[in-house]
C-alpha cells in the first residue's frame, strides 16, 4: 500500500508522495484548515472493496467542507446546504473527525463554535445542538478573533461510538457521553486552550489533550484530567501524535507561547514516555539534535501518527520529517513545500 501524506495550508491542499518527493496541489487558493482521511465506501451489504480508495476530507475557512473519494485525486463540496451561506451554517470548517466504529459517521466543527454530524459520510448534514448552551460557553474567546470562537478539534472515543470529545479554542474541553443528546463541560482537569486531541485503539479510555495552557491526559474516557508537565519547558503545545505502536509514547510541538509558536519562531519537539518507574510518573523528554530542525527559526510543527509502529511524521516550515522510531531519529521527505507552518497533516494510503 503506498503512503500518502496530506499537508494543509492556507492557499491549498498539498498531497505528497514520500516515496518519490512528488507533491500534487489540490484545492488551490482555498484555506484549509483540517483533514481527515476515513477508510473508503463500504457496500450495500456492509463490505468494504478491496480496491475502494480513501476518502479525504479537507475543512475549509472559505468555502465549506470538501470530500475525495477517490484518494485525494478530485474534490468536490459537500454539505453545501447546511454548511456556507448557501444554508444555515458558516463557511469555516476548523475540524472534522470519523467514528472508528462506523466511519460513515462523520462530526464536523466550525466557526463560531457548532457541531454538525453525518451519518452518510459527508453527504449531508444536520446540526448537534447544546454545545453552546453550556455554562462556560460565555466566556469563549479566541484571541485573535476575540469576538468569536471555533471547534479546534473533535475527537471520537475508541471504545464507546456515543462519546466524543470536542475541544474548543479557545474556552473549553466539551465531552457528549449520549452522541450529543448532553454535554459535559471544562472535565475536572481539563485544559481551555484545546488545540489537539488524540486517542489510542489499544489504550480505549485514554485521551491525550495539547494546548495553548499544557499538556493533559485522561485515563477514564475524559471524566477526569491531570496535567502532565515533568520536562516539558515549553507549555504551549500544539500537535500532537501517538505512537501505532506504544499507547504510553506521545510526541508534541511545543513553545514558550503563542509568539514563540506562530510569530517569532522558536519551537521544539517533546517526547512524552512513562516515566522510569511508576512513582516518578510520565515526563517529556526535547527531542534536540534528532535530524529536524527546531528551536529558534522554526514555527510549531503540526503531527500525525504513521501506520507502523513508531511511525510519526512532523511538518513545520523547514519542511516534511518522518520517524520510525517514535523520535530518535528522523528523515527529511525531498518534497518541495511551502516554507511556512501549515495547518493540518493526515497520512494515508492506497
Amino acid at each position: 500500500m503506498r503512503t500518502r501524506v496530506y499537508a494543509a495550508y492556507d492557499d491549498g491542499l498539498r498531497v505528497v508522495d514520500p516515496e518519490t518527493g512528488a507533491v500534487d496541489e489540490r484545492l488551490a487558493d482555498r484555506a484549509v484548515e483540517c483533514l481527515l482521511i476515513a477508510p473508503g465506501a463500504e457496500r450495500s451489504d456492509g463490505a468494504r472493496p478491496a480496491a475502494a480508495r480513501a476518502r479525504v476530507f479537507a475543512g475549509t475557512f472559505d468555502a465549506g467542507l470538501f470530500r475525495s473519494v477517490d484518494g485525494g485525486e478530485t474534490f468536490d463540496r459537500v454539505a453545501a446546504e447546511t454548511l456556507g451561506p448557501g444554508g444555515s451554517g458558516p463557511d469555516a470548517v476548523t475540524a472534522v473527525a470519523a467514528s472508528p466504529h462506523a466511519p460513515s459517521v462523520v462530526w464536523i466543527g466550525t466557526e463560531p463554535s457548532r457541531v454538525y454530524r453525518s451519518t452518510d459520510g459527508g453527504e449531508t448534514v444536520e446540526p448537534v445542538g447544546g454545545l453552546t448552551a453550556v455554562p462556560s460557553a460565555s466566556e469563549w474567546s479566541f484571541p485573535p478573533r476575540p469576538d468569536t470562537h471555533h471547534v479546534r478539534w473533535i475527537e471520537p472515543c475508541p471504545a464507546d461510538p456515543e462519546r466524543w470529545f470536542v475541544g474548543v479554542e479557545a474556552g473549553a474541553l466539551v465531552v457528549t457521553p449520549d452522541g450529543g443528546e448532553t454535554w459535559v463541560d471544562r472535565p475536572e482537569g481539563s485544559r481551555r486552550d484545546n488545540h489537539a486531541l488524540a486517542t489510542h485503539p489499544d489504550a480505549p479510555d485514554r485521551v491525550y489533550a495539547a494546548a495553548g495552557d499544557g499538556f493533559a491526559e485522561s485515563r477514564d474516557r475524559g471524566q477526569t484530567w491531570r496535567a502532565v508537565d515533568a520536562g516539558l519547558a515549553h507549555g504551549y503545545v500544539w500537535g500532537i501524535a501517538v505512537d501505532p505502536g506504544d499507547p504510553e509514547t506521545v510526541l508534541v510541538s511545543a513553545a514558550s507561547g503563542a509568539g514563540a509558536a506562530h510569530r517569532r519562531g522558536e519551537a521544539y519537539l517533546y517526547r512524552r514516555t512513562p516515566g522510569v518507574d511508576s512513582a516518578s510518573g510520565p515526563r517529556f523528554e526535547r527531542l534536540d539534535d534528532r535530524g529536524i530542525p527546531t528551536g529558534e527559526g522554526t514555527y510549531r510543527a503540526v503531527l500525525a501518527s504513521g501506520r507502523e509502529s513508531g511511525e510519526i511524521w512532523a511538518l513545520h516550515d523547514e519542511g516534511l520529517y518522518r520517524t520510525g522510531d517514535a523520535g530518535d531519529s528522523f528523515e527529511r521527505v525531498s518534497a518541495t513545500l511551502p516554507g511556512r507552518a501549515a495547518r493540518a497533516l493526515a497520512v494515508g494510503g492506497d
